[in-house]
């Protein structure tokens, strides 16, 4: 097989090179002919020349690892038990962002089976050196930290090379030809309070690829631990002017969320924290203010080739007291440097969402926008699927495929089976006003088959509007599940047996509505449904709203 059929390119070229009888075959497929979506931020930002807009990444791209190798900048976020899984974006201005990979991309790499959604994959980062670029990470509730390699960022990526020490968040120093692993660890005394963590650093042998020496607690709880701050993680260290500098995420990822820095004059330390911690929150601002942007932290900071220093980060744009469907965002900052310390942003100051940008070469529109205001449609007349497309879990055999123009989806496991893979395949919502639509032939045999969209935010907490048969009968139906393990019945109609049906769903911030059209007639189901259902405030966890094709038919 070649390179290009032996991975899971967003499941697809894996996908076209196994044969059909590896397919489920006990129901027909659902045939989705296009999908579509436009989106809209609820905040107007004027853009000027030179300005760039926040977020860089729009949607659920949370905790972004960035690296600079000569003048190309990487950047991956989190993706948890999304598969595939790790994006790898690649910008030459620290604005305009290409995906070029996904390094979890085969089945072999990391099995997802049994995770919940807002498990397996947390907090990855991204290094490089001799050639080699490296990403270590974290699968909770798998196997825990490890670390993958590829020549190429693009992939393919290496499978995991498993390593000893519990925790979280691990990154990697180098420095010369040695690295050094530093990541969240338990303190090494008993806890005194929930959330107190430590940061420890032990070297890694890359050649041998195991850790090595003694283990070396840096920071016990966080700034101060009289204060007893929660949740010290997500570490990076680097050295400049002949100090090391290690920041760290404090305070938890919702609203209390910071970033916050130290200093030492040796790599074991000991580390001094900087007395005007934190150097990025946005906790102490008034939590009414127009076009909030909240819950920031887990940043990493980055020179340019020109000695700037910027920073990526993680925050939320809520759209009412603290209800977000998308999930957690990229943004990017410059960094001052005042007095030998490094200053994202200076307390009390909103974060911006227009500001000038990098002093870097302009560079073009990416062909897939991943910031600002947009819209997209995907024909499915292609060979494979774009790289963006994600699914829930790990699948150990394909369940789609693309076909005359069509995307043709087999029967999964049902959204919610911890155990199995749903054939559920989607798109970030990235805008909290959205519209996503597509065009389904599909006919029901048995009571219960369904077809159609569903917005996942959790394994229980999800929606589904589509076809399905009910009674005897075939009808249009929205089924929701709030934080529950069952659906609930909002509202159904009957349609034709035959024939095309054209599915919308509209968001607008907290509510939805849902149209069908049939015959070239449309009619709205429902409007006004309550969408906070999809929010991480009401869902839990650390993802966003996945928009996407599901098609389930109960074993009989």
């Amino acid at each position: 097989m070649t390179r290009r059929t032996s991975r899971f390119s967003g499941f697809s070229s894996a996908l076209l090179s196994l044969p059909l009888f590896a397919l489920a075959a006990h129901a027909e497929p659902a045939r989705f002919e296009r999908f579509t979506y436009k989106g809209e931020a609820s905040e107007k930002v004027a853009v000027k020349p030179g300005e760039y807009l926040n977020p860089i990444l729009t949607g659920y791209y949370p905790d972004p690892s960035v690296l600079r190798v000569g003048e190309d900048y990487y950047l991956v976020n989190s993706s948890f038990a999304n598969y595939p899984g790790l994006p790898i974006f690649k910008s030459k201005d620290l604005v305009n962002w290409t995906q070029i990979g996904n390094a979890i991309d085969r089945p072999e790499q990391l099995d997802f089976k049994g995770r919940r959604l807002s498990q397996a994959v947390f907090a990855p980062d991204i290094s490089w050196h001799d050639g080699t670029f490296y990403i270590v990470n974290t699968c909770v509730e798998c196997k825990g930290n490890f670390v993958i390699t590829a020549k190429d960022p693009a992939g393919p990526w290496s499978n995991p090379i498993w390593l000893p020490f519990e925790g979280i968040d691990p990154s990697i120093y180098w420095e010369g030809d040695k690295a050094y692993i530093v990541n969240n660890r338990a303190p090494d005394e008993p806890s005194r309070y929930d959330g107190h963590r430590a940061i420890w650093i032990q070297e890694y042998d890359w050649r041998a690829g195991k850790m090595v020496g003694e283990s070396t607690q840096l920071i016990n709880g966080g700034v101060d631990i009289a204060k007893k701050p929660v949740w010290i993680e997500g570490p990076h260290i680097f050295r400049k002017d002949g100090a090391y500098y290690l920041t760290a995420a404090e305070g938890g990822t919702s609203v209390n969320h910071s970033q916050v820095v130290f200093r030492s004059k040796d790599l074991r330390g000991p580390y001094v924290p900087f007395a005007g911690n934190p150097i990025l929150t946005q906790r102490d601002l008034d939590p009414a203010r127009p076009d909030l942007i909240g819950s920031a932290g887990h940043a990493e900071l980055v020179q340019t080739q020109n000695g700037d220093w910027w920073a990526t980060f993680l925050a939320v744009r809520p759209y009412a007291d603290d209800y977000y469907n998308i999930g957690r965002e990229t943004f990017l900052l410059p960094v001052e440097w005042k007095d030998g310390w490094p200053i994202i942003l200076p307390r009390g100051q909103a974060i911006p969402h227009a500001l000038k940008a990098p002093n870097l070469p302009a560079q073009p529109k990416p062909p897939i926008p991943t910031s600002g205001d947009f819209g997209y449609v995907e024909e499915f007349d292609g060979k494979t699927l774009p790289m963006q497309w994600i699914g829930i879990r790990t699948p150990q055999k394909p369940f789609y495929r693309l076909q005359g123009g069509a995307l043709e989806l087999d029967s999964g496991s049902p959204i919610g089976d911890l155990d199995g893979v749903p054939a559920f395949i989607g798109r970030r919502q990235q805008h909290a006003n959205a519209t996503v639509s597509t065009t389904l032939r599909y006919t029901p045999v048995s009571d219960g088959d369904r077809a159609g969209l569903a917005a996942v935010q959790s394994d229980r907490s999800n929606l589904f509007f589509g076809l399905t048969r009910i009674a005897g009968k075939t009808v249009v139906a929205l089924y929701t599940r709030d934080a529950a393990d069952a659906d609930s019945l909002v509202a159904s109609a009957p349609v034709p047996t035959t024939g095309p049906v054209t599915l919308t769903i509209r968001t607008t911030g907290g509510t939805m509505a849902f149209d069908y059209a049939v015959g070239g007639r449309t009619r709205t189901l429902k409007e006004g449904v309550d969408a906070t259902l999809l929010s991480t405030k009401k869902a839990g966890g650390f993802v966003g709203t996945v928009f996407g094709l599901y098609h389930y038919t109960p074993a009989s």
